[in-house]
């Protein structure tokens, strides 16, 4: 596990999204969350890519895109969804978000008017209130965070990371997740993506959720201590006529911890109708 390469790239307002486009079939998009990349959607990918064409990518400020001061809030990154999907030609692909990407999927169908063919939620921050402890104190003390020593740097986005799963995080996996936060660049954007997390961006779309009209596929980890289950639950019933399914074992990083079950179900959804679903 050392090599991780997205092929290709878009230049959004004069900034370099990476991203990839694998497998034949009807599209499936990926989003991942904060402070996650595409990386961690390789199962998935490998996975879905057997029965669909896949495009995955690197959000602005995250992973192999760029790193630069500017814009990394969940304001922008809908607009670069929405830039993404005009420049890839699709028009009603299936969409999968994590985490902040979960959030960036429902402000691309609520704001941008993007209608998926369907929908599937995996742990997303999608419900206010959001946002931990450490998120607050980062977002008071950016600029003293950002100048730690570039050691100090590393354990403490390895100390969170680790958090975020239920179970002990293999040290391989671990390397590849931190490696974006250490390159050039990557200190200070790792506090910048922080300290623009606001809730106001859920919050503008929150009372829009009961208009979803697609079938809608919510997956979360029973374990999940960054964002309980109680709030998956809420969400559910906000969504009407979603499916809700609770994966075992498994914390926020659930895409890395049972990624078999996920798969499964994904699957199972992408190539049904909404009526029936189990």
């Amino acid at each position: 596990m050392t090599e991780w390469k997205l092929p290709d790239s878009y230049i959004f307002n004069g900034r370099t999204v990476r991203y990839g486009v694998t497998g034949d079939g009807p599209p499936v998009v990926l989003v991942h969350g904060t402070p996650w990349s595409s990386f961690n959607f390789r199962h998935l990918i490998d996975a879905i890519s057997k029965d669909f064409t896949v495009y995955y990518y690197d959000l602005i400020g995250y992973g192999q895109s760029d790193k630069s001061p500017g814009d990394v809030s969940l304001g922008i990154q809908n607009q670069v969804l929405d830039r993404l999907l005009n420049y890839w030609g699709l028009e009603k692909p299936a969409i999968i978000g994590h985490d902040f990407g979960g959030a960036t999927v429902l402000r691309t169908h609520l704001i941008n008017k993007w209608e998926f063919d369907k929908i599937v939620l995996i742990d997303p921050v999608a419900v206010s209130p959001w946002g931990s402890p450490f998120f607050m104190h980062v977002r008071t003390h950016e600029a003293a965070f950002a100048g730690v020593p570039d050691y100090i740097h590393e354990a403490i986005v390895r100390a969170y990371v680790k958090t975020a799963a239920f179970k002990p995080i293999d040290d391989a996996m671990l390397d590849m997740i931190v490696r974006p936060w250490t390159e050039p660049n990557g200190k200070t954007a790792f506090y910048r993506q922080i300290a623009q997390a606001n809730s106001s961006y859920t919050d503008e779309v929150q009372p829009l959720y009961a208009q979803i009209s697609r079938p809608v596929l919510i997956l979360w980890g029973r374990e999940d201590s960054w964002i309980p289950l109680e709030r998956g639950k809420v969400l559910h019933h906000l969504i009407q006529d979603s499916l809700l399914h609770v994966i075992q074992d498994a914390g926020h990083l659930v895409i890395e911890e049972q990624p078999e079950q996920l798969t499964d179900k994904i699957l199972h959804f992408l190539r049904k109708t909404a009526h029936g679903l189990t």
